[in-house]
């Protein structure tokens, strides 16, 4: 498997909170995101793009419920790493916890929420592989 020049780079943030729509149009109305929504089901979340590069989404903004209702509201960056249970395993290893466990996150990998030592949290995101 060739190594992936991502790891140790942050490749995502998601902002958790109660009122994602409200959140997603303060947003777009200060720093003029384009706003793509993302069903989650029975609501959506939404990805925000830079007006300048219409095709690579930055960021989510995530409602507080399904998946998310145990984060509070916060903006949580994910760091990409090679092997995410290895990663947890040195996680608890160097004195910090599991705060969510693994979860599948289809066609975009797995992740899981941590705490540090310190108590910040942050997500580790192991993408999926591609198939050439």
């Amino acid at each position: 498997m060739p190594e992936n020049p991502n790891v140790g780079k942050i490749g995502w943030i998601d902002l958790t909170v109660d009122d994602a729509v409200g959140v997603r149009d303060f947003y777009q109305a200060v720093v003029g995101w384009e706003i793509m929504p993302i069903s989650m089901g029975d609501y959506e979340d939404f990805c925000v793009v830079p007006p300048a590069d219409t095709d690579n989404a930055v960021a989510g903004i995530c409602h507080r419920k399904g998946p998310n209702a145990s984060f509070p509201p916060q903006w949580l960056m994910y760091i990409t790493v090679a092997d995410l249970g290895a990663s947890m395993s040195k996680t608890e290893d160097a004195g910090g916890q599991i705060i969510c466990p693994e979860r599948d996150m289809g066609p975009h990998g797995k992740m899981c929420v941590i705490e540090d030592p310190a108590g910040a949290v942050c997500a580790l995101i192991e993408p999926a592989v591609k198939e050439e």
